[in-house]
């Protein structure tokens, strides 16, 4: 992506503020141009003052410095609050803006990237393009509208002034910028990528804590967040002394153009063509001019740098959703799913995940797909979820084809539980209403008892409102289980999609679970997808999956006499249940 293209798309996500920039502009103007009059009638006054005028020829100068005064303190404070504002706004608008392109792409599209990269690209890089109207797009402006004004006012006093102040204005507001961005030529781009690194060593650090310490790699890799943060700390010190260098360059430059505005003004003075007293005015005016070109080779630096954080946003932005919407979504008359000689391969993988592979689940009927780890089980429920799209088959529901169904709409018909399913660190109530947010508390409550935990929630000593910490870690797998299971209950969607719902649990504890699922499947579509054979005599089909294909179907005790795949399946778990008994 070209980087002027990037620009021009940051500019369009201003444009709903251009009245509010335009008014902070407006007000950074006026704040500098407080200054330079408050500079010149000050200076006019003293310049005055040593004639020993009359004290009535002085009224409009000190009324003029009293002003300026004043009016310098109230615009630099509107200038701030409006420009703030402005970019606070700009900022939750990008925040949302983000979200939405983001969220049609989960989870295919997302798999590539990294966790902690994607969280510094959600936080650190729409965080730096706060800079990107602040420190890039005002000052500029600003600059400008101070160097035609002051243009303007010398002119009224000599051709000559005029140019020699634009000149010089012209080297603080452009040379100098240029020269700091070449100094600091690719350190923005070096930190954006630095920061993306370094949070992604530390959420993985802490993802992974435990099997680092296991295997005693905790030293490694605290070697290497240590020099990631000392890398960044290197380059953040380089772009500070590059700043320091501009700063005191910008001071410079503000004294010589006030020498050389004097050296044009003298002999004008000697000619009388200026009044002496106006040497004052014009010097001191002049000096107070360059307060506009102090930010400009910070906005020469964060250009690159808000440009860098851009282009990673846009990266992800620019990403086509695997899914296609269908331009009309059709409604099903039924819930029946039937699944015809479908074939898929994940993209940039040739291997048949699923190979022509068929099954019904009429409506109401409960059915099961069995088989081993990386059969393709996980990959019939992303299909069923629209997280992805299939070429070969076909995937009805109630003879709708999915294709011609919204992802949105298809995912209103799904209730779902899955073996880890994401509870947020909140209260039971918020992670509840997620699945319905204007259920009532009789609705949660019935949710609750049909799933068995209801007694358990009202002996918490904050009932419904209690927080159960990150990823619901204070409750247990089985509570947790069962929070997932009523949650699935409130929203009372016609399908229920269950992906190894029961994994991970001990014995007892996946028993339990397992009759409240079984409860809560009558008069449902279900689909349950697992890899134990648990309460497989309640299904009313059983499908086999093994190598992405059928391989059989039937129900349990017909499956176990075959003494096909499934049988072995059943008689290996059994005999793991006799051990740990």
């Amino acid at each position: 992506m070209k980087q002027q293209n990037i620009y021009i798309r940051l500019l369009k996500l201003l444009a709903p503020f251009k009245w509010w920039i335009l008014l902070a502009v407006f007000l950074g103007f006026a704040t500098i141009s407080s200054s330079i009059g408050l500079m010149a009638t000050a200076s006019y006054i003293i310049a005055s003052a040593a004639l020993h005028p009359q004290l009535g020829s002085l009224f409009v100068p000190i009324t003029g410095v009293r002003f300026f005064g004043i009016s310098r303190g109230v615009f630099r404070y509107a200038e701030r609050i409006v420009s703030h504002n402005t970019t606070f706004k700009l900022l939750a608008r990008i925040r949302v803006w983000f979200y939405e392109k983001l969220e049609p792409l989960a989870p295919a599209k997302l798999q590539k990237y990294k966790s902690g990269d994607l969280m510094s690209r959600i936080i650190a890089d729409v965080e730096t393009l706060d800079h990107f109207y602040v420190n890039v797009v005002a000052p500029p402006l600003v600059a400008g509208a101070i160097a035609a004004g002051m243009f303007v006012f010398l002119w009224s006093f000599s051709i000559k002034l005029a140019i020699a102040f634009l000149i010089m204005f012209a080297i603080a507001a452009i040379a100098a910028p240029w020269f700091a961005s070449w100094l600091s030529r690719g350190q923005g781009k070096k930190i954006v990528n630095t920061r993306s690194e370094l949070n992604i060593a530390l959420i993985d650090g802490i993802q992974g804590l435990a099997d680092l310490i296991a295997f005693g790699q905790e030293e490694k890799h605290k070697t290497l967040i240590d020099q990631l943060n000392k890398k960044l700390s290197f380059t953040e010190l380089k772009m500070a002394w590059i700043n320091a260098l501009n700063n005191g360059l910008q001071v410079l430059l503000a004294n010589l153009a006030l020498v050389v505005v004097l050296a044009v003004a003298i002999p004008l003075v000697n000619d009388q063509l200026l009044k002496g007293v106006t040497l004052a005015v014009l010097a001191m005016g002049t000096l107070a001019a360059f307060e506009a070109t102090q930010n400009l080779p910070r906005a020469f630096q964060y250009l690159e740098k808000t440009g860098q954080a851009a282009k990673r946003l846009f990266e992800i932005v620019d990403s086509r959703p695997d899914i296609a919407e269908p331009t009309r979504s059709l409604q099903p008359q039924n819930f029946e799913i039937n699944i015809t000689n479908l074939t898929f391969s994940y993209p940039d993988n040739g291997t048949k995940v699923l190979d022509n592979i068929s099954l019904l689940a009429p409506e109401g009927k409960k059915i099961a797909i069995v088989g081993p780890s990386g059969a393709g089980k996980s990959t019939i429920f992303n299909l069923l979820l629209r997280f992805w799209d299939y070429e070969q088959g076909s995937i009805k529901i109630g003879n709708v084809e999915l294709k011609n169904i919204g992802s949105e709409q298809v995912k209103e018909y799904y209730a779902v539980v899955t073996q880890n399913t994401y509870l947020f660190n909140s209260t039971i109530r918020e992670n509840l209403l997620l699945a319905k947010p204007d259920a009532t508390d009789d609705q949660i409550k019935t949710a609750l008892e049909q799933a068995q935990i209801f007694d358990f929630i009202t002996r918490l000593p904050q009932g419904l409102d209690t927080y159960i910490g990150d990823q619901g870690m204070n409750l247990s797998g089985g509570e947790r289980q069962r929070l997932a299971i009523a949650r699935a209950l409130l929203k009372n969607a016609p399908i229920l999609l269950l992906d190894e719902a029961t994994a991970n649990l001990d014995p007892i504890t996946e028993t339990e679970i397992m009759k409240t699922l079984l409860e809560i499947m009558q008069d449902k579509t279900t689909i349950m997808i697992t890899h134990r054979l648990v309460g497989m005599e309640h299904m009313d089909q059983i499908y086999v999956l093994h190598e992405g294909k059928i391989m059989e179907k039937g129900k349990h005790h017909d499956l176990v006499k075959n003494n096909g795949i499934y049988a072995k399946m059943w008689h290996l778990q059994q005999e793991i249940l006799l051990m740990t008994q």
